[in-house]
């Protein structure tokens, strides 16, 4: 039987100290604009897809208070914090209708209208 890589990450591999793949994720979500919305895999890509979408949403699920987690939604312009049972209801939601963004009836945004291009800054 092979030892466990203590190397490899589950979610692939991570280069340099821990700590900055955390600080450069919270550095783009602390960047994204109001009214503007990244999702998960944005993210990932922002990173050379150096951790994967999911990693980027455990991290932001334990983030400082003052970071704008609100403004990033899945793929598919929706708000999964409501299926995590440790964020109120529609609170998402309600974050970023406050900043200008509209839903669909179906409960998505429209990514085209509301993603964040940091090259239009």
């Amino acid at each position: 039987m092979t030892p466990p890589s203590f190397g490899k990450r589950v979610h692939g591999e991570i280069e340099g100290p821990a700590g900055s793949v955390r600080d450069e994720v919270l550095a783009i979500v602390n960047a994204i604009p109001r009214g503007k919305v990244v999702n998960y895999g944005w993210i990932s890509r922002q990173m050379q897809s150096r951790i994967s979408p999911l990693a980027v949403g455990w991290m932001l699920h334990r983030c400082p208070d003052g970071l704008p987690w609100h403004r990033v939604v899945n793929a598919s312009g929706r708000c999964s914090t409501d299926r995590t049972g440790d964020i109120p209801q529609g609170l998402q939601r309600a974050m970023l209708e406050g900043e200008g963004v509209d839903f669909r009836l179906d409960g998505s945004l429209d990514l085209k209208l509301f993603l964040w291009d940091p090259d239009d800054d």
